[in-house]
């Protein structure tokens, strides 16, 4: 208990005082997220918040687990460099989503291989129970990729990314606590400390944004820790075995996973490319309808926990039922927000999007307001 509130403390002190230095270089050295039509913010604004995630939640979690711990910890830390420097480097200089894809690619692939995180079992869902070994390795790598990828694009919003990342580490990280799992719940809420320190910076209106480098690190911690939470929560003979632990995993994750799933498959059901930006996330949904970062950072957490809790209550109902209850609420929560918000006016010329010609708020998957271009 001692490593696990001392690492959590350490990883919110470093990144506590980090980020004003960060600031500071950012401006000096004119590191900054400038205003287009994709974004939502009006002014120029430091994008380096990751890296005082990333040091907060490095140092906390290599100083705090116990030698006796660190078996495939060195595994875990050598994916994460990867997905570090390619997010700074993507954030400073702009690398392209193929090169980012082949490297989450292989940040999942020694996490699946050396690391022992990998989905071998369904324990259930459509009648499926253990997965042949190649069909393990390719659902483990499709969902640690998925992962990565969600909290990076649900990163829209002041506090958001941040927001959902702490609310899904501290479950993780209390979980892992009560079931004997000291690394875990040592790089868990190791997370939790780093977004406390940055959330005070980053909430509206925003000092800092944490970029790539912090939106794809939240991501491949979180992937690792729900992976390990369905194999330790499924085990009948952990210390808290969980009924549905694969449906209570995706619940935890529901918010940044379900807009995800919804946004790639509209893109690609358009013919466009599932890297395609664009502005049909629900956040943007929220901003069109008026409301303020805050309240769609909170009121997307709020929406989180109603959904964990649903699945909670469902759990004995089987895995199959729990995800098709979240399934079909999550469509139905993001179709009211859909159909209720502004009507847009968009014209097409050249390749272009412009806003002229009517679209009706009727239309639940619309067309992107921006140039199609890859990141």
């Amino acid at each position: 208990m001692e490593n696990i509130i001392f690492s959590s403390g350490l990883a919110f002190l470093i990144t506590f005082f980090s980020i004003p230095v960060i600031i500071e270089v950012a401006k000096d050295k004119k590191l900054f997220d400038v205003p287009g039509e994709r974004k939502v913010h009006k002014v120029v604004i430091p994008t380096l918040g990751g890296l005082g995630i990333f040091a907060g939640f490095i140092f906390a979690t290599l100083i705090g687990v116990p030698p006796s711990e660190t078996s495939v910890l060195q595994y875990f830390m050598a994916a994460i460099m990867i997905i570090f420097f390619m997010g700074i480097k993507d954030d400073i200089l702009i690398l392209t989503a193929t090169k980012k894809f082949v490297g989450q690619l292989i940040a999942a692939g020694i996490i699946i291989k050396f690391g022992g995180i990998e989905i071998k079992d369904l324990y259930g869902i459509l009648g499926i129970h253990a997965l042949p070994h190649t069909a393990a390795f390719l659902i483990t790598l499709f969902t640690i990729v998925v992962i990565t990828n969600s909290f990076n694009l649900i990163d829209g919003v002041d506090g958001l990314a941040g927001s959902l990342g702490l609310l899904t580490s501290l479950i993780f990280g209390i979980y892992f606590y009560y079931s004997g799992q000291t690394l875990y719940a040592i790089m868990a809420l190791s997370l939790a400390g780093s977004l406390v320190g940055f959330l005070i910076y980053n909430f509206s209106p925003a000092r800092i944004f944490m970029g790539d480098t912090g939106s794809l690190l939240i991501g491949l911690v979180n992937s690792i820790l729900v992976i390990k939470f369905i194999q330790v929560a499924s085990d009948p003979a952990s210390l808290v075995p969980l009924a549905a632990a694969p449906a209570l995993g995706f619940a935890i994750l529901i918010v940044p996973l379900f807009d995800t799933l919804r946004v790639v498959s509209v893109r690609i059901i358009s013919r466009r490319s599932p890297f395609c930006p664009d502005r049909n996330h629900i956040h943007h949904f929220l901003l069109d309808m008026g409301l303020k970062h805050k309240t769609i950072a909170l009121g997307c957490c709020a929406t989180n926990v109603l959904l964990i809790l649903m699945a909670y209550f469902l759990r004995f109902a089987g895995s199959s039922i729990v995800l098709l209850s979240l399934a079909t609420t999550s469509t139905l929560l993001a179709a009211v927000i859909i159909y209720n918000r502004p009507k847009r006016k968009i014209m097409v010329t050249n390749g272009r999007l412009h806003e002229e010609a009517i679209i009706t708020s009727h239309t639940i998957f619309t067309i992107a307001e921006e140039t199609v271009e890859q990141d």
